[in-house]
């Protein structure tokens, strides 16, 4: 069978990552096994510059309307929480990076976008990624694996190797074995004509 390989570059903190989850996700699901999806991180804030007015926090948070009205869109909610404002992206990242060391991505994924923009979750928060962790059904010893040092090496060396690929923002895509990388969250339409090409061996 005839696969291609999507790679994607994301940062759980951008809402716009959030639709492009959402939509390559489904069209993985539509081609089956045809269609993988190679998740890489980028980190939009890469280090923690201290806390964030929780006002000018909770005015941004509306411009995540313009992406919730799209179609094919995330759940999204202004933030209605007491928590506080994300500090950093490196947080998430790691965590996900140890799921997917213990085979668990797929299920922690969605959750940590969900978490952030649906439920008003501090995805920063290590008590809070521990609960997410348990809610994806992952074990509970492996949530220490996260905050290990070879992780956020892995983590920050990603982010690096994103910034050289000529990576520039989230999402981005690129087919593998084709040096074009696409930047915002296309309709889905669009994904799926890309890899139905791809497939009929129309593109490289």
């Amino acid at each position: 069978m005839e696969r291609i390989r999507f790679i994607v570059w994301y940062d759980y903190l951008c809402p716009w990552c959030y639709n492009g989850a959402v939509r390559l996700e489904r069209l993985r699901d539509e081609f089956g096994g045809r269609v993988e999806l190679d998740w890489r991180c980028f980190l939009l804030r890469p280090a923690d510059r201290g806390a964030r007015d929780p006002e000018r926090f909770r005015a941004y948070t509306r411009s995540w309307l313009r992406p919730a009205e799209e179609a094919d869109a995330g759940s999204f909610r202004v933030w209605a929480s007491d928590a506080p404002p994300p500090s950093h992206s490196v947080p998430p990242q790691r965590v996900a990076r140890a799921a997917a060391e213990q085979g668990g991505f797929d299920a922690i994924h969605p959750r940590l976008l969900h978490a952030y923009f649906a439920e008003n979750r501090d995805i920063t928060d290590a008590d809070t990624l521990e609960s997410i962790w348990s809610e994806a059904g992952l074990p509970a010893e492996g949530f220490a694996r996260a905050w290990q040092d070879d992780v956020l090496s892995s983590v920050l060396a990603e982010h690096d190797a994103a910034l050289e690929e000529g990576v520039t923002g989230v999402p981005a895509v690129r087919l593998d074995g084709n040096d074009a990388i696409i930047v915002g969250a296309q309709p889905l339409e669009i994904y799926r004509r890309w890899a139905q090409r791809a497939l009929d061996g129309r593109i490289l």
